[in-house]
């Protein structure tokens, strides 16, 4: 997928983030979602994120391996209609 959000379950930032990129927009293919607390590799995960990325809290949100940033990143962008242009920008994928 060309959008990956690296999340935890518990988190209610990663739970907005997703829930932005997931039910308001059509992405295709749909984003794909590293939940980092369950999945068993997720300790290396998240350090290797923090290494390639700068961030290393959750959510972080990768378009074609790039980070868009966390959830309120992703918010501000989608308040300010910039959400779109910014996976078209980066992904080229079709967003509805």
């Amino acid at each position: 997928a060309a959008v990956i959000i690296f999340s935890k379950t518990f988190c209610p930032f990663s739970k907005k983030a997703k829930a932005i990129l997931t039910e308001q927009y059509k992405i295709t293919p749909a984003p794909y979602v590293v939940e980092l607390d369950t999945h068993p590799l997720g300790t290396q995960l998240q350090a290797a994120l923090a290494k390639g990325t700068g961030r290393r809290t959750v959510p972080n949100v990768l378009i074609n391996g790039k980070s868009i940033g966390g959830g309120d990143d992703v918010e501000a962008l989608h308040e300010g209609g910039e959400l779109v242009s910014t996976i078209t920008g980066m992904g080229g994928k079709r967003i509805v």
